[in-house]
């Protein structure tokens, strides 16, 4: 090769080195009452925020309570029941599994009881008494819904129901197939808090996650950082939302059995699974479980993890990790 055709050749060996150099792109946003954070490694911009919002609009659509004409606000009004959309009916599956597997704890009848403790899409500011609880009661439980071939029936015209406890972390899963089918093979996908990873990063260094908690007064800090390359990990805790009743704090976490918010020792519950509707659906059910009986459940299933943050009996604030989840701590 002549000096004049490698004078040729050089800018296009250069531009060509630039071209395919793998980057960083970071996209923001709010949507579902919340923000989220998308970060990819790529070597062209491959998604932007216009896609992210589409798709979590299209969530909302079929999902969220708070948009008006949605496709659950008009299950909840119904008499009989509706025809799902492919968002609803898969989160509506997964529903139903974690129901049966978690004996009921997990149970997405509750919209009644949030909307009377006054965590629901209308503003309630009167605290249910014992007679009301009751009431609702009877208009609570998944054994009133059938699903099947695509149309959710409920067997009583008042069951209405809250996927909160589940649809984010499937919005997440949503988000990073998109990622994956538009050729991403590294990122950090994160919708209010809950998280879809996929590594390592292009240096070969895993994804690393700090997993929050409480300090001693409540205050929400990073108590570990976790290291990995693949899975989803959600939290659920009581000391971000909630409502003050004198000395009193009342969690958004409502028990479907009793009618009441939860009220044990729990302060949060995060989970690691290899989806994140998997994981967001099963960090309600531990926290609503005591906590010997919450690490036997993790630990005798298989692809579950989880950190757990709670009050001893002398109120101090302690924490403890499945097998499982102490592995992937790196500090």
């Amino acid at each position: 090769m002549n000096y004049k055709t490698l004078f040729f050749l050089l800018p296009l060996l250069v531009s060509f080195f630039f071209k395919n150099e793998i980057k960083q792109y970071k996209i923001t946003g709010y949507a579902q009452g919340t923000d989220y954070t998308i970060t990819y490694y790529a070597t062209d911009s491959l998604v932007n925020k216009d896609n992210i919002d589409s798709i979590l609009n299209e969530i909302d659509l079929s999902m969220s309570l708070y948009k008006k004409g949605s496709l659950i606000n008009q299950f909840n009004v119904a008499e009989k029941g509706i025809k799902t959309d492919h968002f609803i009916n898969d989160v509506l599956k997964r529903s139903f599994e974690i129901n049966v597997d978690t004996k009921g704890i997990f149970d997405i009848t509750v919209a009644p009881l949030v909307q009377a403790w006054g965590f629901g899409p209308k503003e309630n500011k009167i605290e249910p008494d014992s007679l009301s609880i009751i009431s609702i009661l009877k208009c609570v439980g998944m054994k009133n819904l059938t699903l099947k071939n695509g149309y959710l029936n409920k067997n009583k015209a008042c069951i209405q129901i809250d996927l909160n406890g589940i649809a984010q972390g499937y919005s997440v899963d949503v988000i990073a197939d998109y990622l994956s089918k538009k050729g991403i093979n590294n990122y950090v996908a994160e919708l209010g808090g809950e998280l879809r990873i996929l590594g390592p990063k292009p240096d070969g260094k895993p994804m690393k996650i700090g997993i929050e908690g409480p300090d001693s007064d409540g205050t929400p800090i990073i108590r570990h950082i976790a290291s990995l390359n693949f899975g989803a990990i959600t939290t659920s805790g009581n000391y971000r939302k909630f409502h003050q009743n004198g000395n009193r704090k009342i969690s958004h976490l409502i028990d479907a059995k009793t009618g009441y918010p939860l009220d044990n020792e729990m302060i949060s519950v995060t989970v690691f699974a290899n989806d994140a509707i998997t994981a967001d659906g099963y960090d309600n059910a531990l926290m609503g479980m005591h906590l010997n009986e919450a690490m036997k459940f993790v630990e005798e299933r298989k692809n579950l993890e989880a950190y757990f943050v709670y009050h001893k009996k002398n109120g101090a604030v302690a924490d403890t990790l499945t097998t499982g989840f102490k592995k992937m701590i790196t500090k």
